[in-house]
């Protein structure tokens, strides 16, 4: 599981929705929702960040640094 859908299902569980009154409020559908909670590795990033506007939250592409 990705740290994005960690935070997202933690999230969503604190404010006590189940994933299809979260799909609801934030007018994503529910699958999608599922998907996201899942670590699906392919998403829309707009989703993504509706998803996220929930909870005051928008990401923002770019590049992964590593420390070597």
């Amino acid at each position: 599981m990705s740290i994005l859908s960690e935070f997202i299902k933690q999230n969503r569980k604190e404010l006590g929705l189940t994933q299809e009154e979260f799909a609801r409020r934030s007018g994503l559908g529910l699958r999608f929702v599922r998907e996201l909670e899942q670590g699906k590795e392919t998403v829309r990033l707009d989703k993504v960040n509706q998803a996220l506007a929930m909870f005051g939250m928008e990401a923002i592409p770019g590049r992964i640094k590593h420390d070597d």
